[in-house]
């Protein structure tokens, strides 16, 4: 059927009362959020679906998207997992920087801005 923006998913609607999208892997893939599960915060996760695939994604109650609460007791490991994999992981930082550096012309503006700060540094006052 379609990929499901996690940001969107708020189902059911009589437990979910806020959710923060940690680490969205895209289409096919999966995403993790803190949401606020019956008053108290909690780690959801879910697969997202695909634009190219059957379905809406996983877990979905009656045809609507939800998160599947992650018991507390792996809710840090899964969390230290989204912090790693939101520097090192498809989508995380190294990929974003190695992907910036091949613009050659906002890497000049880059070195430039960066340069004329130097200058600024060393102005007598």
């Amino acid at each position: 059927m379609a990929y499901v923006e996690p940001a969107t998913v708020w189902a059911p609607k009589a437990s979910i009362r806020s959710v923060k999208v940690l680490y969205n892997a895209g289409q096919g893939h999966w995403s993790v959020a803190r949401v606020v599960w019956e008053g108290t915060e909690r780690i959801g996760i879910r697969w997202n679906g695909s634009d190219d695939g059957p379905g809406i994604g996983s877990p979905q109650s009656r045809g609507n998207a939800t998160w599947f609460i992650l018991p507390e007791d792996v809710e840090s490991a899964v969390l230290d997992k989204v912090e790693e994999l939101s520097h090192t992981g498809p989508g995380g930082l190294a990929e974003q920087y190695a992907e910036m550096s091949k613009d050659e012309s906002r890497e000049r503006e880059a070195e430039e801005w960066s340069e004329g700060l130097i200058g600024d540094a060393s102005a007598p006052r």
